[in-house]
């Protein structure tokens, strides 16, 4: 995959996933995720909509922008290969030392199942090198 999509996703940058409701249309998430193994990994919980979602079509876009340059940006297409249970929250706590800087997930719900989505890129889009102008 491309090196500087890489780079936003290694970054603390927001991340939004879309997948296809039932009826066609589109649902957009903002997530947290990193990238292992040549796979977008993104952390979610088991019957959230996006889940329900990617169960009946694993096909998926992703689009990032740097927090700190809106014109460093990329757009992914791909497919969550495989749902990994993070029932540890170990995934869980690694995205919180990224975002957050803290070492717990602190939204954890009673009965909640952490999963991860692991997606593999098909399709990757890149914005060439912008800078906004100076004058």
């Amino acid at each position: 995959m491309n090196l500087k999509a890489i780079k936003l996703l290694k970054e603390k940058n927001l991340v939004f996933l879309a997948t296809t409701m039932k009826d066609g249309s589109p649902q957009v998430s903002p997530v947290w995720a990193d990238f292992e193994d040549d796979h977008i990994m993104i952390n979610t919980a088991e019957g959230r909509i996006k889940h329900i979602n990617v169960l009946r079509d694993p096909r998926v876009a992703i689009s990032i922008v740097d927090q700190n340059n809106p014109l460093d940006m990329t757009a992914i297409r791909g497919v969550v290969e495989k749902i990994i249970p993070d029932y540890d929250y170990l995934h869980a706590n690694k995205l919180t030392k990224k975002y957050l800087g803290l070492d717990k997930y602190q939204f954890r719900r009673d009965g909640e199942k952490r999963i991860i989505f692991k997606i593999k890129p098909e399709k990757v889009f890149v914005l060439s090198e912008l800078k906004p102008s100076q004058e």
